[in-house]
């Protein structure tokens, strides 16, 4: 009897952590949004960290849009040849790259990449006491140091999944003749297939969400770090497990709003 009521003790007391983590999380995000003010007006010490958080993960972005084409359609390739309709891999592989991989698999890669390195510059900063020396000098530390760098990771998502897409896209186009498909075919198949909006313009919707939960979770965990090294390294391990599921949940909200018809 007593295990059953510790059990239910401990599921308590994890259900107040999580509501109470939400909570301050929330009003973190809250806080955030209201002092993006400066970041526009300051544009320049946003620019400096859109070249951080954007440029340096563009490589893995770029390799990874380019073999993530390459699979994409050597797998629908066998998939759609079996019902005699590989004329349609063109249509597969934008609609799958521009709605889903595209953004899904950008905002995972920014999440180990620009996350992680945002929550261990904001949590060293904590640790070494810089936040506070700010705070004690009468400087927001959320609107100096973190407004910045949450509009750049805001910017640079949705500019980042557009050219994951693009990549996988035209690495696809150029591989075409390896599977004897005509060229000029899968990218006619592919024209005629996407449009504008629902296909892209949710794919950039899902990037720019994706980029507001991985940019507030990242400096989230950084600015509630606990001081010390070990509590550092818990942080940016927590950033990408957190940033990880955040983005998958987003995916399958969004998705079911915007493709499902009926």
């Amino acid at each position: 009897m007593m295990g059953i009521f510790n059990w239910i003790s401990s599921l308590g007391a994890w259900a107040l952590f999580g509501v109470r983590t939400l909570g301050n999380f929330s009003r973190f995000l809250f806080r955030l949004v209201v002092n993006l003010g400066p970041s526009f007006t300051r544009f320049q010490g946003t620019v400096k960290q859109l070249y951080f958080v954007g440029n340096y993960s563009l490589v893995i972005i770029l390799v990874s849009g380019l073999f993530v084409g390459f699979v994409l359609g050597l797998q629908g390739d066998y998939v759609l040849s079996s019902y005699g309709s590989e004329q349609a891999l063109g249509v597969l592989v934008a609609l799958s790259l521009l709605r889903e991989l595209g953004p899904v698999v950008t905002a995972l890669l920014f999440a180990g990449r620009a996350g992680t390195s945002l929550t261990a510059e904001i949590g060293l900063m904590n640790a070494g006491e810089q936040l506070s020396a700010l705070e004690m000098m009468g400087v927001d530390p959320i609107r100096r140091i973190l407004g910045p760098r949450f509009l750049a990771c805001v910017i640079s998502m949705p500019l980042l999944a557009i050219m994951f897409s693009a990549v996988g896209i035209i690495g696809r186009v150029v591989a075409v003749p390896l599977i004897g498909l005509d060229s000029g075919a899968f990218w006619a198949q592919m024209q005629a297939g996407v449009e504008v909006g629902p296909d892209i313009g949710n794919g950039i919707i899902k990037s720019f969400v994706f980029g507001v939960a991985v940019g507030a979770i990242a400096l989230y965990e950084g600015y509630t770090a606990r001081a010390t090294p070990e509590g550092v390294s818990s942080a940016t391990t927590r950033t990408v497990v957190v940033s990880s599921l955040v983005v998958l949940g987003l995916d399958f909200i969004l998705t079911a709003f915007m493709f499902t018809h009926g």
